[in-house]
């Protein structure tokens, strides 16, 4: 039986991931090791808590002691890691916190990983390739440059983790995903902010032009795509997940909008954030190879999140209604001050 620790399960993606797996694999036990931040919520799991497959260690993937007691304690014979700092807007604003946590965090993993011969998978993002120019698609192989101080972090953990491999032998896999979206994304990320915002009415703060390239996928097809490398992928190996398509900002602005029916006059323009990157996009053929493919384009991904926000108002109003006011208002505020509709 698979006796899997998934760190940051109570986050966006992990809690998705758990609850993939579980319904894929119910023979499989997991462990949840989250700190509970403020984007780590039991909530995301609120249904499953009672299966008898499930836990929660709540710790800091920095605490080694607690993290080898608790793999020890379960049997663990696969690391799944997702406990990161996430959102570059909060590294830009904080950015130790992103080295301590995705690159003292993860180094911690590896240790743990590399006494006790357990399996670690780690979870990246296209970020770390920087901005993507003319019609290149990031490779697995491509150079890392990183651009903000949670990709740079986060590039920092991949090579710790390719490190590892090379010198301990340890098996270990990396995915790099895409902008995910779906269920349980904490709204400070730009399509459940969208969507929330405008339920309420409220304007739509889009950087700059709003024409940086994104390649929104969503968080299933991530999951599936983890679970595709986790039982077919080479070991030591990197895939991209992705759709392999991209689109602007603002065609994902009127996606959303259109999805819930509000009105296109609510977007404003507003500075843009330093160090944007322009582009991201990814080949995906690798993890094509593994048998995978998506489910859902771009454009579905996007409008299913949409709608998961406007069914789900009693997931995101208590955090609209909490600390996150005091984070929008001091990341939005004086940007929306004076601009104009478009």
């Amino acid at each position: 039986m698979e006796r899997l620790l998934i760190t940051g399960g109570c986050g966006f993606i992990g809690s998705n991931f758990v609850r993939y797996w579980l319904a894929q694999h119910p023979e499989s036990r997991i462990v949840i090791y989250d700190k509970l931040t403020y984007a780590g919520r039991r909530e995301n799991l609120l249904d499953l808590w009672d299966s008898a497959n499930i836990s929660l260690v709540v710790g800091d993937i920095g605490d080694q002691e607690l993290v080898r007691k608790t793999c020890t304690d379960e049997s663990i014979n696969l690391i799944v890691n997702f406990a990161a700092e996430t959102h570059v807007d909060q590294s830009i604003l904080g950015p130790l916190v992103f080295t301590d946590t995705n690159v003292r965090g993860t180094h911690v993993l590896l240790e743990v990983a590399r006494e006790l011969g357990i399996r670690l998978h780690h979870i990246s993002t296209d970020e770390v390739y920087g901005h993507i120019k003319d019609e290149h698609q990031s490779l697995e192989t491509d150079e890392l440059a990183p651009r903000s101080p949670y990709a740079a972090s986060k590039a920092a953990a991949d090579q710790l983790v390719q490190a590892y491999a090379v010198t301990y032998g340890i098996p270990v896999t990396i995915t790099r995903g895409a902008n995910n979206v779906g269920p349980y994304q904490y709204p400070e990320k730009a399509v459940p902010l969208f969507s929330t915002n405008a339920i309420l009415g409220e304007v739509i703060p889009v950087y700059g032009d709003g024409l940086q390239m994104r390649d929104y996928a969503h968080v299933y097809d991530h999951c599936t795509g983890i679970e595709a490398v986790l039982l077919r992928g080479e070991i030591g190996a990197v895939y991209n997940v992705g759709t392999g398509r991209e689109m602007t900002n603002l065609e994902m602005v009127d996606i959303v909008l259109d999805t819930l029916g509000q009105d296109h006059s609510l977007v404003r323009h507003v500075a843009d954030r330093p160090g944007h990157d322009r582009r991201y996009s990814m080949n995906v053929d690798k993890l094509r190879s593994l048998g995978w493919e998506p489910k859902y384009d771009p454009r579905q991904a996007v409008a299913e999140a949409a709608r998961w926000y406007a069914e789900n108002r009693w997931w995101w109003e208590p955090i609209r209604n909490s600390e996150f006011r005091e984070y929008y208002n001091r990341q939005y505020a004086e940007r929306l001050a004076g601009t104009q509709t478009t």
